[in-house]
């Protein structure tokens, strides 16, 4: 597990730059540098991290029984989808106390009761697309209407993306040390396992963005390693060749749909992301030495991308939507017009009637400002300036005081977050200076997350939470582990600079799992004096 294969372009350019010999590895280990250690350590190292995230993550996950913030909606919308195919209106108004009480009491009969003439089962108006719902839906087709139910997909899929993170910066450091690293950063970020342990959407966007990543950073590794196969035994030529139909860039697209289908803010990592797979294909080619890598990847490699990238996640995302076409009593859904005139106007009229919900929900979406105690801007979330109180009571004298506190706050862990700053900053200055493909892929995914929710703000006042910042999370810890990996240095590296660099990422890490014991009990509802509620709020009363 010794982080011996983490090598820098930025190192062996300062040892020329000295005068040193710097032996050239073959152009094969330059394009895919061999994995580190055993297989089974790749594998075993990262599911050890996954378990210890699992345990964190399911350990009294029922607590609190009752609906906490946005559950509200997707609690009942993922067991509405599982049992109706559509969304059913829920008892009462607003956020449906009527319905949020009666399933704290064990009852699941919360469904308003219409009659013919309303089109029953009262079919609910919703703004995000149904995939995150039905993913919620299946843990509560396993384990009931409860809050166990509820939340079990998403401490699921939180978990889930612990070992796809390990794995990953496994893969793109060639260090299972560092890989293991990142996969423990995720699992003690505060914001991570909020949401990991709450029926809310944005888990299953950020894993979905996650995955399709990993899956493109492995089509990366399999072209490079077919085309340096062609380069050592096939005839010369120009472009280069075809290189298949690439079925990670396939799965990949199917990832990124899927997160097109859980919130819409998915489709700006899948344009950025299709772009950044391109220009690694051209990368690719230039760096065998073909005279027209850009043509090639423009003849070769983008029909093939084109599919995987575009007909991939739009298959996907409708496929999503099969309830809403399958029934007759989804919102908007027209039934009995389209099934008036063959199966040709079926078709056609299902469409137009998708689509004009689709453009229903998207002036939704952008005219959303109305105000909420916890909203903050984009420019705050980096800073933690103003976090989310998904719960919070104040139970009576079973804290050892009369004054105690009962809270899950949205936040992320402080050491993780700020340290993700300079370490963004640090990927900056790496990527000017050697343009190492593993900065700019981060400093990519981050822009593509973050910066377009200014022109929201900027443009349209909308209403948004640090939650937003979910998807970047797992890019936040990247960009920490291959800081760290700067500081660490390569194999060649001397060993002092190796044992200090070692130190360092030890101590970020016991730092970090610190700060998370310390926020623990405002995270996952503990019962603790107000006192001690009160200690742990970082800037003070008027941070929450």
């Amino acid at each position: 597990m010794a982080v011996t294969d983490f090598s820098y372009q930025a190192d062996d350019h300062l040892k020329r730059a000295s005068g040193e010999d710097v032996p050239q590895p073959s152009l094969r280990d330059r394009l895919v540098p061999p994995m580190p250690g055993t297989a089974m350590w790749g594998w075993l190292a990262p599911l050890a991290m996954m378990l210890f995230g699992a345990i964190l993550r399911f350990s009294y996950l029922a607590r609190p029984r009752e609906i906490v913030f946005d559950e509200t909606y997707y609690a009942k919308g993922g067991w509405s989808l599982v049992n109706f195919w559509v969304e059913r209106k829920a008892l009462g108004t607003g956020e449906n106390p009527i319905a949020d009480n009666m399933l704290r009491n064990g009852q699941t009969d919360i469904w308003e009761k219409c009659t013919p003439a309303t089109a029953a089962p009262c079919p609910d108006y919703v703004v995000h697309p149904p995939l995150g719902k039905w993913m919620i839906g299946l843990g509560e087709q396993l384990f009931g209407m409860n809050a166990y139910g509820w939340r079990f997909a998403a401490a699921l899929f939180g978990t889930l993306s612990i070992f796809i993170l390990a794995r990953l910066a496994r893969r793109m450091t060639r260090s299972t040390l560092l890989g293991c690293l990142a996969g423990l950063l995720l699992a003690l970020d505060g914001l991570h396992f909020v949401l990991s342990r709450t029926a809310l959407l944005d888990i299953f966007l950020m894993f979905w963005v996650l995955a399709g990543f990993a899956c493109l950073v492995v089509d990366r590794d399999q072209a490079r390693a077919r085309l340096v196969t062609w380069y050592e035994s096939g005839p010369a030529s120009q472009e280069g060749p075809w290189l298949g139909w690439r079925p990670w860039r396939i799965a990949a697209g199917v990832c990124l749909g899927a997160a097109c289908a859980v919130k819409w803010s998915g489709i700006w990592f899948l344009v950025a992301f299709a772009v950044m797979a391109l220009l690694w294909d051209a990368g690719a080619r230039r760096a065998v030495g073909l005279r027209r890598p850009y043509v090639g990847t423009f003849r070769r490699d983008l029909p093939t991308a084109l599919g995987a990238m575009t007909l991939a996640p739009a298959m996907t995302y409708i496929v999503s939507w099969t309830g809403w076409f399958a029934s007759p009593l989804g919102y908007g859904r027209n039934w009995d017009q389209a099934t008036s005139s063959g199966p040709f106007y079926f078709v056609f009229d299902s469409i137009r009637s998708w689509v004009a919900y689709q453009l229903q929900a998207l002036s939704f979406h952008s005219g959303l400002k109305s105000t909420h105690p916890y909203q903050s801007e984009p420019w705050e979330w980096p800073l933690l300036l103003r976090p989310v109180a998904f719960f919070y009571e104040s139970p009576k004298r079973v804290c050892g005081t009369d004054n105690c506190s009962q809270a899950i706050l949205g936040v992320g862990t402080p050491v993780i977050w700020f340290g993700a700053l300079l370490a963004l900053v640090a990927m900056i200055a790496w990527y000017v200076a050697s343009r190492d493909w593993r900065a700019g892929a981060v400093l990519l995914t981050y822009a593509a997350g973050w910066l377009p929710w200014f022109y929201y703000a900027v443009m349209h006042n909308r209403t948004m939470f640090i939650f937003y910042m979910a998807p970047l999370i797992p890019f936040m810890v990247l960009a920490l582990v291959l800081a760290l990996g700067l500081i660490i240095g390569p194999a060649t590296a001397s060993q002092r600079r190796r044992t200090v660099g070692a130190a360092v990422a030890g101590g970020f890490a016991l730092l970090a799992l610190a700060n998370f014991w310390w926020l623990h009990p405002v995270l996952s509802a503990e019962v603790i004096p107000y006192t001690e509620w009160d200690a742990r709020m970082l800037f003070g009363k008027g941070w929450i």
